[in-house]
């Protein structure tokens, strides 16, 4: 006889034979004496650490073809869709008429003229953005001024395609680059590149935090997300300005505009996280990379985007970070407010949204598991 034990469902009676009982109680033939089903075998797999690894592989497969094929529609073929152009008043000669109907015609109509009384004015035009090039009549010929500084890859279209059409038409043309880029920048990237490094990584610190600082409170969580916004913000800027010299920052206000887009991009995260759990990271990326980066006017000018990401662009926080950080650098005087703007709204929702719905975010101290408050 054995003390303290008893038998167990599916053991053996007192005479040593089996007792006919399973697991609950059955003949021998229930859940436990049958093969599972599709649907219990479905069920097992989804509680398995297999079903999210099996779902992520064929999320990042996609997301890699997205990734390509986003940035090679924007950024592979660019194609002047409209340019604002001013075109100054005055003593207007046939050649002129004849190379600004050239222009038109070579560009398949996308130039946008406006009209201006004099030089000055339409100078004010090109200083504010509103205009890309400025068109002349100067002496027997023509005098085109373009801005490198509001699109490298505008104002190149516009002088190739300006010395083709003065070749055909017999017209002398001067090509002036009334605000160039700076020397250690002389495609116009260095702006795309710390804004492109302000998305990424404002975005990948929510994620860390939420890995290896998941009990922070909310509070906490956004106070950290305010501390390495700043102090990444302050890198980027010392690196290319100070470390490098490829620009010359407004050093203040281009590092704050790099940690409120970082700022912005990590709640971005949060909010996601806390609407999505696990799988966050889906509408973040398809929002900040995916979709916000090509069309952000950085790499390509937005006269040459496909005209929807033009437009989208400006409203989403990647693009308003460019926009911001373009003007403080080449435009100071002519600020706007449209960007900051729009990188606030997306941080003042992203927050209200995770302060609101904060108790279905992942993380946390306070928060009491829900078995432990079904048992109280």
């Amino acid at each position: 006889m054995t003390f303290g034990a008893t038998e167990g469902p599916g053991e053996r009676d007192g005479h040593g034979e089996p007792d006919g009982r399973d697991g609950r109680g059955g003949d021998g033939h229930g859940a436990h004496g049958r093969p599972p089903t599709g649907r219990e075998k479905w069920e097992a797999f989804k509680q398995s650490p297999y079903f999210p690894a099996v779902v992520l592989v064929f999320i990042l497969a996609a997301a890699a073809g997205l990734f390509a094929g986003s940035y090679t529609y924007a950024m592979a073929n660019p194609t002047p869709h409209r340019i604002p152009a001013a075109v100054v008043e005055g003593p207007r000669t046939p050649y002129a008429t004849a190379f600004v109907k050239g222009m038109e015609k070579a560009l398949d109509a996308s130039l946008e003229l406006h009209r201006y009384p004099d030089g000055a004015a339409a100078r004010a035009a090109l200083e504010e953005q509103k205009v890309f090039v400025i068109l002349r009549s100067e002496g027997e010929g023509v005098l085109m001024q373009v801005a490198s500084a509001s699109g490298a890859s505008v104002a190149q279209l516009l002088g190739e395609t300006g010395v083709k059409v003065a070749d055909t038409i017999g017209v002398r043309l001067t090509v002036k680059d009334v605000k160039p880029l700076g020397e250690g920048d002389p495609r116009g990237l260095a702006l795309f590149y710390i804004s492109l490094a302000a998305v990424i990584i404002g975005f990948v610190g929510a994620i860390q935090l939420s890995v290896h600082a998941r009990a922070l409170n909310p509070l906490e969580r956004i106070l950290f997300t305010v501390g390495y916004a700043l102090l990444g913000g302050f890198a980027i800027a010392a690196v290319v300005d100070w470390g490098l010299g490829a620009l010359d920052l407004p050093f203040a206000q281009s590092w704050l505009i790099l940690a409120f887009t970082m700022f912005t991009s990590g709640m971005v995260f949060t909010m996601f996280n806390t609407l999505m759990g696990r799988w966050a990271m889906i509408p973040t990326w398809g929002v900040m990379v995916l979709l916000g980066n090509p069309s952000s006017g950085g790499a390509v000018s937005w006269p040459l985007l496909p005209s929807l990401l033009g437009h989208v662009g400006r409203w989403l926080p990647p693009g308003a970070s460019v926009n911001a950080q373009h003007t403080a650098v080449y435009y100071q005087g002519h600020q706007y407010v449209f960007p900051y703007l729009v990188l606030a709204a997306w941080a003042l929702v992203s927050c209200t949204v995770f302060w609101v719905w904060r108790h279905r975010h992942p993380g946390g101290r306070d928060r009491v598991p829900e078995h432990a408050a079904a048992a109280a």
